[in-house]
């Protein structure tokens, strides 16, 4: 990725983080619990982070609108294409975040990625890769990605975290 680009998704991040802070002391979003601000800003800042990696990030929060759950993070690494989950922390526990994809989570994630594909208009299914992304958020601290890629398959025959 040329060094613009960069430059230019650099500044794009400073300025939302500058008006997350905003918004914070206006006390807007005071009525949304911690750990839900918290993964929103995980969120955004995997966002960046692919976005550096030279991903093209195509869908923020996707839901199918008809299945429970969502899809954090839809992205095209070339003709991968990527369902990203993305678990923040603020503190490094004994437990990783990534340790929280459980099974009940990788099967929602398979279904609503089914759905996904199923209303892309190109007549053959893209290849399909689910990756998990833990950002840790650790006051005082730089922030620490840990990306994992084909964290899980399309079934359970995989030993996977568990």
């Amino acid at each position: 990725m040329e060094w613009l680009d960069q430059l230019r998704i650099g500044s794009v991040e400073r300025t939302l983080a500058g008006l997350d802070s905003l918004a914070r002391r206006s006390r807007r979003g005071a009525e949304m619990p911690g750990h839900l601000l918290t993964g929103i800003e995980g969120e955004e800042a995997a966002y960046f982070y692919l976005r550096r990696k030279g991903y093209t990030i195509v869908a923020r929060r996707w839901s199918s609108g008809t299945s429970p759950g969502d899809i954090d993070l839809i992205a095209w690494q070339g003709p991968m294409l990527c369902i990203v989950e993305v678990k923040t922390r603020s503190a490094h526990n004994i437990v990783p975040a990534e340790a929280a994809v459980d099974s009940q989570k990788r099967q929602i994630l398979r279904r609503l990625a089914r759905q996904y594909v199923r209303q892309l208009p190109h007549g053959t299914a893209p290849q399909v890769r689910f990756d998990v992304i833990s950002v840790y958020l650790v006051p005082e601290q730089k922030r620490e990605f840990l990306h994992l890629e084909n964290a899980f398959g399309w079934n359970e025959r995989r030993q996977d975290w568990e």
